[in-house]
């Protein structure tokens, strides 16, 4: 196995967290490498369009908005390879990425590896995710469906307020979930469940998206648990609302997950890992907004801590 010169930082990840930390340790001469991994660019590469990311008024392509931020880091002097971390070693100085034959040395580390929304794995799903009707994000994409009927399967919390916030635009709501009741917490369910514009879908499962033919989302079919019934609903977008997996798995142990799966900050910091001089940011420590823009502002809080810790452990 052959190892490589010390770095001083390497980030792990390519979406708005790892990219914005580049920008930042770049500017610090601190010469970034960072590590593209199996999706460079991360989620917003698949976006059609981004609506809600400060400073474009008109929206933005996802994969446009993410290549300006690669070229950006990339004027500043930061370094990218299509590398996956296998595994790691934290117990020494340096720390050591393990990327299958190779082992990569850092004084710093920043993991910035996201989330993977979890699918369901039906037909069409993945032929119309991504600006063809099937989403993940309420929040990104909502405004896209006024005046549309629209589906959010799930009956978790995320389910629940991906429904009520998608009521602000779409003309009906349907709730598709496999129980006969929301397994959300009583206050979001209640919220759900006698909204005007909600029509909870009850013990029933997705069996396809259709619209494959035509490049847009035209219905969903779901299945009656109890009757085997199957029915199509009238929607023009689809909400996958049933949770995300943090992609943590190289680096958990030795770094701390929650229950979820999601990297758990020390106290009083949210990118400072339990490690000193490794840090994480974006979407794999942060379960509660999942955003753009969130996930950038843990990279610039990573990439400062991650200079300031570096300049006190020179030498």
């Amino acid at each position: 196995m052959s190892s490589s010169p010390i770095e001083n930082v390497i980030i792990v990840g390519t979406g708005c967290a790892g990219l914005t930390a580049a920008i930042y340790t770049a500017r610090a001469n601190l010469n970034p490498l960072v590590l593209e991994g199996t999706l460079p660019g991360g989620q917003l590469t698949t976006t059609s369009e981004v609506e809600n990311f400060p400073g474009f008024p008109e929206g933005v392509d996802g994969f446009h908005l993410m290549d300006s931020l690669r070229k950006q880091a990339t004027k500043f002097g930061t370094r990218f390879e299509q590398a996956a971390v296998t595994a790691v070693d934290f117990t020494s100085m340096p720390r050591k990425l393990i990327c299958g034959d190779r082992t990569l040395l850092a004084k710093a580390v920043i993991i910035a590896t996201g989330a993977s929304p979890r699918m369901t794995g039906i037909p069409g799903e993945k032929e119309l995710y991504g600006g063809k009707g099937v989403t993940t994000c309420a929040t990104c994409d909502g405004a896209f469906y006024r005046k549309m009927e629209v589906a959010v399967i799930g009956g978790g919390d995320s389910a629940a307020e991906e429904a009520l916030f998608l009521t602000r635009f779409a003309s009906k709501v349907y709730l598709v979930h496999r129980r006969d009741s929301l397994r959300a917490s009583k206050i979001m369910a209640d919220r759900a469940t006698s909204h005007p514009k909600i029509e909870p879908v009850w013990d029933s499962v997705p069996q396809e998206v259709l619209g494959v033919a035509t490049g847009a989302v035209t219905g969903l079919r779901v299945k009656h648990v109890k009757t085997g019934q199957d029915r199509v609903l009238p929607v023009k977008g689809i909400f996958v609302a049933i949770g995300h997996v943090p992609n943590t798995g190289p680096f958990a142990p030795p770094l701390a997950v929650d229950e979820g799966g999601y990297f758990k900050p020390s106290a009083g910091s949210q990118v400072k890992s339990s490690i000193p001089g490794v840090y994480v940011a974006g979407d794999c420590a942060d379960h509660v907004y999942r955003q753009a823009i969130t996930a950038a502002g843990m990279g610039c809080q990573a990439a400062i801590e991650a200079e300031r810790w570096l300049a006190e452990h020179e030498g």
